[in-house]
């Protein structure tokens, strides 16, 4: 599993001109499930995007999780993380997951970090 990690002021997403999903202060996730994945290495990254320690504290330095700051998270599925590079300049897409694998781990992720406390958007 892949995800990229942004800690925001506020995030949305939008389709077709009409905003789906949007947040305050807190993480912008784009997450991929990929080929290899299955339910431990998700819980294994849930973990660890719950508890990552990105947000400052008092003195300046990120000792606060999304969690101890009370910030909001919006997950967000984006299968272009699995891209490859490595034979060339088309990338390729074989390593994310296909349906119904990556709907599961995707779904199967917000509902862990929900169970650890997290406010998730999608």
């Amino acid at each position: 599993m892949r995800c990229l990690i942004q800690r925001v002021k506020s995030a949305s997403v939008a389709i077709d001109q009409k905003t789906i999903g949007n947040i305050g202060p807190g993480m912008l996730v784009f997450v991929c499930a990929t080929t290899h994945d299955n339910e431990q290495i998700t819980t294994k990254i849930a973990k660890k995007v719950a508890n990552l320690r990105i947000f400052s504290d008092g003195d300046g330095k990120m000792n606060h999780s999304v969690a101890d700051v009370q910030g909001d998270i919006l997950v967000v599925s984006q299968f272009t993380l699995a891209a490859d590079l490595s034979r060339g300049n088309r990338p390729g897409f074989s390593n994310a997951a296909k349906n119904p694998l990556a709907e599961e781990l995707y779904l199967y992720f917000i509902e862990l970090l929900k169970y650890m406390g997290c406010n998730i958007k999608t």
